[in-house]
């Protein structure tokens, strides 16, 4: 089935959503034109993670609705304040999905929500993050214009993937319009399994695992047992449940894990995230822990000082961002080479300085 037959209906949404296009093409050029900055918004529910912005809210929630969709291509283009369940709810009647698995937070979330924030889900490291499904983009620029990046294939342009580079960008660079992505099929068998064993035989175990053929799709350490979830083809994920043994768990599990529904995060103290190579043996921090993404992302409720935090991430290789509300720096400050880049792709896409001032640095 194609989304792109015009009926009535479709004719009075598409002239819908080109007049709201113009709306915010308008008020972009305005705000360049005061120099006044732009607080772009979308379903709010990362809106925790992040600087605080100080503009004029520019509200994208209004231009929604699935371009087109092809799922035999495994391709679909939709505008970036369709809400993200609408958008699971169309591919999963098709068989299909997101593979990155991106969390809601509580069902607001939209597309250009999910893009901008860049948040996968427990599937990441088996199946990819949301950069690795952007094929192209539109976008309104620094004066006002409406953009196009990429397309609905894989390619470069003027050398640059700059629609890759709007991912996680926090909408500092410009306002996402419309994404296409590649999807793939849902698979056909799952199977969710829980472990008891300690964290550092979890961790050996993983990455022996790791080597092997085996249909892996999530795994996380809860302190005292280890969550995996298969899936697959039915005969590889019913051998693999043999050989591994444990006791069927939740598939629920997952989703209260990407949501963040735990009760481990209920934990009134900040929310750290680390990022580490998947084999690092548990830090000296003070806090609890889940462990998730086989151990290369870590979820970490705790009183420490952020430098702290920071700098045993570091020291291991990794970093550390925190995504308690109102944090004053919640990401791991770049290195003096690294910002003047940012600086410099800042100032050439947004010369005004309008987008999003100072949502991920300060210094943008």
């Amino acid at each position: 089935m194609r989304m792109d037959a015009l009926s009535p209906l479709n004719n009075q949404a598409d002239d819908y959503a080109q007049n709201y296009a113009e709306m915010l093409c308008r008020q972009v050029r305005d705000a360049r034109a005061n120099r006044s900055p732009l607080q772009i918004n979308g379903g709010g529910s990362k809106a925790f993670y992040g600087r605080r912005v100080a503009g004029t809210p520019l509200d994208t929630t209004g231009y929604r609705g699935i371009v087109r969709y092809d799922p035999v291509e495994l391709v679909v283009t939709v505008r970036a304040g369709t809400p993200l369940r609408e958008l699971e709810a169309e591919l999963k009647a098709h068989g299909q999905m997101l593979s990155c698995e991106p969390p809601s937070f509580g069902g607001s979330a939209t597309v250009g929500g999910m893009v901008a924030c860049g948040l996968s889900g427990p599937r990441r490291p088996w199946a990819g993050a949301v950069r690795d499904l952007v094929l192209g983009m539109r976008v309104i620029g620094g004066e006002g214009q409406l953009l196009r990046f990429g397309g609905e294939v894989m390619k470069n342009v003027a050398g640059f993937d700059v629609s890759r580079l709007m991912v996680g960008a926090q909408g500092v660079l410009g306002v996402l319009l419309e994404v296409s992505f590649k999807v793939l099929p849902r698979p056909q068998a799952c199977a969710c399994l829980r472990l008891e064993m300690p964290l550092d035989h979890a961790l050996e175990q993983l990455t022996l695992w790791g080597r092997e053929p085996l249909p892996l799709s999530a795994a996380c350490h809860d302190g005292s047992a280890l969550h995996i979830r298969l899936e697959g083809g039915e005969g590889s994920v019913a051998a693999t449940v043999k050989r591994l043994g444990g006791e069927r768990d939740n598939e629920h599990y997952w989703t209260a894990l990407n949501n963040h529904d735990l009760p481990f995060f209920a934990d009134p103290r900040p929310l750290w995230r680390l990022s580490l190579p998947a084999a690092t043996p548990p830090l000296a921090l003070d806090g609890e822990w889940l462990i998730d993404w086989a151990g290369m992302q870590r979820w970490l409720k705790s009183d420490a000082e952020p430098h702290v935090i920071r700098d045993a991430a570091l020291r291991v290789g990794g970093h550390a961002s925190c995504f308690a509300a109102g944090q004053g720096e919640p990401f791991t400050p770049l290195a003096p080479v690294l910002l003047q880049h940012q600086r410099r792709l800042k100032a050439q896409l947004d010369p005004a300085r309008i987008f999003n001032p100072g949502r991920l640095y300060a210094e943008l």
